[in-house]
C-alpha cells in the first residue's frame, strides 16, 4: 500500500499542473476566437465571466485526458530516472503492480467524466450557446464621436462638438427627434451629459442651456421654439441591454443531450424509418391494383391511346416522386441517427482514453526516463495529434455514413491501447527490444542475403 500511494502521489502534481496549463491554452483560445463578439458591447463582467464558466465545462472533457497522459509520462519518466523502477522491481514489484494504482484511478476519472459528460457538458453547452446568441443580438454601446452623427439610438440623430475622454460630459450638443412622423423636433444645447438607467433600458440626457425647436407637419404655420436652462430626454436603448432568452426558447442539438435521450430519439427515428417502409410497400401495392383497375376501365371505355399514354405517365411520375421523398426522409434520418450516434459514443470514449492512456503511457515513461515537463509535453503532443486526427476523422466519415459511428470513435482507443498493452507486456517482461527474429519467417527465402541475416540476428 505504501509504494501504491507513493505512485499516486508522484502522479497528483503532475496532473493538477498540466490541466490548468491546458484549460489556460483553451481559455486563450477561446477569448482569442470570440474576441470580435465581446468588444464594444458594454458586457458586465459577471457576463463575461458566466460565459467562460459555460465554456469550462468542453474544455474540463479534452483536459483531463490529456492531463492523465502528461502526469503518467512524468511520473514514470521521474521514477524510471532516478532508478526508482529498478528498486521496486528488485523488491518483487512488478509493472503490472505499479501500474495498478494509476489504473484504478484513471477508472474513477472515467467514471467521473462519463458523468460529467451526461448531466453537466449537455445543461453547459445548452446555455452557453443561449448566452452567445444573445450577446450577438445586442447592439454595440453608443458611440458619440466629436464632429460625426450618431444614429445608434432608434429614432434620434446625435451630433457632438466635443467630448472628453474620462467623462460622459458633451459640448455643443445637437438632437434631430424623430420618433413623431407628424413632426420634427430639433434640440440644441451648449453643455450636456450621457448615462444609462441602470437596466440599460433608456438612455438619459441632461442638457443645459439649449432651445427645442419643433415643426408641426399637420399645420403650416405651427412652429414653437422653447429656451431651457435644464432639460431632460429619455431616449428608448433596449438595444443596449442584454435581453436573456428564456429557457427552452432554442431547441437543442446533439452535443445539449445526454446519451440516454439522443439514444430515445435513435430509436424514434429507427421506428419511423420502420414505418416509412411499411407504408411504402402497403402504398405500391395499393397503386399497382389501382393501376390494374384503370388500366380495365381504359379498355372497356375504348379511350384513346393518347389519354392511355398520358395516364400512365402521370402514374409513373406520381410514383416517381413518392419514391424519392420516402427515400429522401429514409436518408435523412439516417445522417441524423448516424450524428446521435456519434456523440453518443463520443460520450464514452474521450473518457476512456484516461485508461488508454495509462497503457501507452506508463512504458514510454519508463523507456524514456526523464520526468520533465518538456519530455512529457513533447511525447504527448505526438499522441494527441494522431488521438485528436483520429477522433475528428472518424467522426466526419461517421456523420457521412462511410464508417460505423462505433469505429469513428473508438479506432483511436483501439490502436493506441492496443500499442499500450504490447509496450506494457514487453517492459513487463524485461525485453524492451524487439526481436526481429520472429519476423524473419515472412521474407522470401530467394531474397535473404547473409548481410540481412546478420541485421535480424543482431
Amino acid at each position: 500500500m505504501i509504494i501504491y500511494r507513493y505512485i499516486i502521489r508522484a502522479h497528483i502534481a503532475p496532473f493538477f499542473f498540466s490541466l490548468f496549463t491546458i484549460l489556460f491554452i483553451f481559455l486563450l483560445q477561446f477569448v482569442m476566437k470570440y474576441i470580435d463578439d465581446f468588444v464594444g458591447k458594454g458586457l458586465s463582467l459577471w457576463i463575461i465571466l458566466e460565459l467562460i464558466t459555460l465554456n469550462l465545462a468542453w474544455m474540463v472533457v479534452l483536459a483531463v485526458p490529456m492531463s492523465v497522459l502528461i502526469s503518467v509520462l512524468m511520473a514514470f519518466g521521474g521514477m524510471s530516472s532516478q532508478n526508482e523502477i529498478t528498486a521496486m522491481k528488485a523488491s518483487g514489484v512488478s509493472l503490472y503492480k505499479m501500474m495498478l494504482a494509476p489504473l484504478l484511478a484513471s477508472l474513477l476519472l472515467t467514471y467521473l467524466t462519463i458523468e460529467f459528460n451526461n448531466k453537466v457538458l449537455p445543461e453547459a453547452n445548452h446555455k452557453a450557446k443561449t448566452l452567445m446568441i444573445d450577446i450577438r443580438k445586442k447592439k454595440p454601446t453608443l458611440m458619440l464621436n466629436p464632429g460625426l452623427f450618431s444614429q445608434d439610438v432608434s429614432g434620434y440623430s446625435i451630433l457632438v462638438r466635443k467630448t472628453f475622454q474620462y467623462s460622459n460630459d458633451l459640448e455643443g450638443v445637437t438632437i434631430y427627434d424623430y420618433t413623431d412622423p407628424a413632426s420634427m423636433v430639433v434640440i440644441t444645447a451648449k453643455k450636456g451629459r450621457v448615462s444609462f438607467t441602470p437596466d440599460y433600458k433608456k438612455l438619459i440626457m441632461d442638457l443645459e442651456e439649449g432651445e427645442i425647436h419643433q415643426k408641426n407637419f399637420n399645420q403650416e404655420n405651427d412652429y414653437r421654439r422653447l429656451r431651457f436652462n435644464k432639460h431632460r430626454i429619455f431616449m428608448d436603448a433596449r438595444e443596449f441591454a442584454l435581453e436573456r432568452s428564456a429557457e427552452g426558447t432554442f431547441q437543442r442539438g446533439d452535443r445539449e443531450l445526454s446519451a440516454q435521450i439522443m439514444l430515445e430519439i435513435v430509436d424514434s427515428l429507427k421506428m419511423q424509418n420502420d414505418k416509412i417502409l411499411s407504408n411504402f410497400a402497403k402504398s405500391t401495392n395499393f397503386d399497382f391494383e389501382v393501376s390494374n383497375l384503370e388500366k380495365r376501365r381504359i379498355q372497356n371505355l375504348k379511350t384513346d391511346k393518347k389519354q392511355i399514354i398520358e395516364s400512365m405517365l402521370e402514374e409513373v411520375k406520381y410514383k416517381k416522386n413518392f419514391v424519392d421523398n420516402q427515400l429522401t426522409m429514409i436518408n435523412y434520418n439516417r445522417s441524423r441517427i448516424n450524428e446521435y450516434m456519434v456523440e453518443v459514443h463520443k460520450k464514452y470514449s474521450i473518457p476512456f482514453a484516461c485508461i488508454v492512456f495509462v497503457l501507452i503511457g506508463a512504458p514510454l515513461g519508463i523507456i524514456s526516463r526523464r520526468g520533465g515537463f518538456g519530455i512529457a509535453a513533447t511525447l504527448s503532443l505526438g499522441f494527441f495529434v494522431i488521438y485528436w486526427a483520429s477522433l475528428i476523422g472518424g467522426e466526419k466519415l461517421a456523420d457521412r455514413d462511410m464508417i460505423s459511428p462505433f469505429l469513428g470513435m473508438w479506432a483511436a482507443n483501439i490502436i493506441i491501447g492496443l500499442a499500450g498493452i504490447y509496450l506494457t507486456i514487453r517492459m513487463g517482461r524485461e525485453t524492451p527490444a524487439i526481436n526481429w527474429n520472429f519476423f524473419r519467417k515472412f521474407i522470401p527465402k530467394s531474397y535473404r542475403t547473409e548481410e540481412s541475416t546478420e541485421d535480424l540476428n543482431r
